[in-house]
C-alpha cells in the first residue's frame, strides 16, 4: 500500500517531469516572444575562434534589434577593438568603418531569409524559422548568468523566449560564440540608430563592384 509521501513523491516527480523543456516547448517559447516582439537593446561580446592559430577574436559593444513591417532591423554598434557598424535593413548589409571612410555593401537577394535567421537569431526570429534554417535539438538546461536557459543552437531564456547565449561550429575547428547581456526587451530605441552616420567622404563599396 503506498503511503501519502510515497504519493506525493511520485505527484512532484510527474509535475517536474510534465513541465521539463523539450525542443517542441522552447520553439514555441521563441514563437510567442516572436509574435509579440518589438525592440531590443542588449551588450554583446563576439567571440570568434581560429583552431589552426589558436587565436580569439573579440569584438564588444552593442547591438540594437526592431521590427519593421514584416521585416526585423539590427544595428550593431562594434565599439572593440576597433569601431565599426553593422546596420541589416531592407534586405541589405553594410558594414561601415569610420576610420577609413568605408561601407562595405551586401544584397541578400535570393538568401534573404536565411542571412535575416542568422542576423536575428534568438531575437525577434521565432522557433519555426530557426528550425527552418538550422538543424537544432534540444540538449537539455543551463544556468547562464544566474538565468535559467535551454540549450538547442543557442541558449533560450526561459522565462522569455529571447536568447543570452550562441555558438556556431565552423570548418576545421574554428566556432564563432556570441554572448548577451544586460539584455532590454521593449527598448524606447531612436530612429536614428539605424541610420550609418557617414561623412561625404566615406566610400560606398559593393564584393561584386
Amino acid at each position: 500500500m503506498l503511503t501519502a509521501g510515497v504519493l506525493w513523491m511520485i505527484l512532484l516527480h510527474s509535475l517536474a517531469a510534465a513541465q521539463a523543456p523539450t525542443l517542441e516547448s522552447v520553439l514555441k517559447k521563441m514563437d510567442a516572444a516572436a509574435a509579440n516582439f518589438q525592440t531590443t537593446q542588449a551588450d554583446f561580446v563576439w567571440d570568434q575562434y581560429q583552431k589552426v592559430v589558436d587565436e580569439h577574436d573579440l569584438q564588444k559593444g552593442t547591438v540594437y534589434y526592431r521590427r519593421s513591417g514584416k521585416e526585423i532591423e539590427m544595428m550593431a554598434d562594434i565599439k572593440e577593438p576597433d569601431q565599426k557598424f553593422l546596420l541589416y535593413k531592407e534586405g541589405k548589409l553594410q558594414v561601415y568603418q569610420p576610420k577609413i571612410e568605408q561601407v562595405m555593401e551586401y544584397t541578400a537577394g535570393a538568401n534573404h531569409n536565411e542571412i535575416e535567421s542568422y542576423l536575428v537569431l534568438g531575437f525577434g526570429g521565432s522557433g519555426q524559422e530557426l528550425k527552418k534554417q538550422f538543424d537544432v535539438e534540444y540538449q537539455g538546461e543551463e544556468t547562464i548568468d544566474g538565468i535559467a536557459t535551454a540549450k538547442l543552437r543557442l541558449w533560450i531564456d526561459l522565462s522569455r523566449g529571447i536568447s543570452l547565449q550562441q555558438e556556431f561550429k565552423q570548418g576545421q575547428g574554428d566556432s564563432r560564440l556570441a554572448k548577451y547581456s544586460s539584455i532590454n526587451v521593449h527598448a524606447k530605441i531612436n530612429n536614428d540608430v539605424f541610420r550609418l552616420k557617414t561623412t561625404g567622404k566615406t566610400k560606398f563599396v559593393s564584393p561584386r563592384g
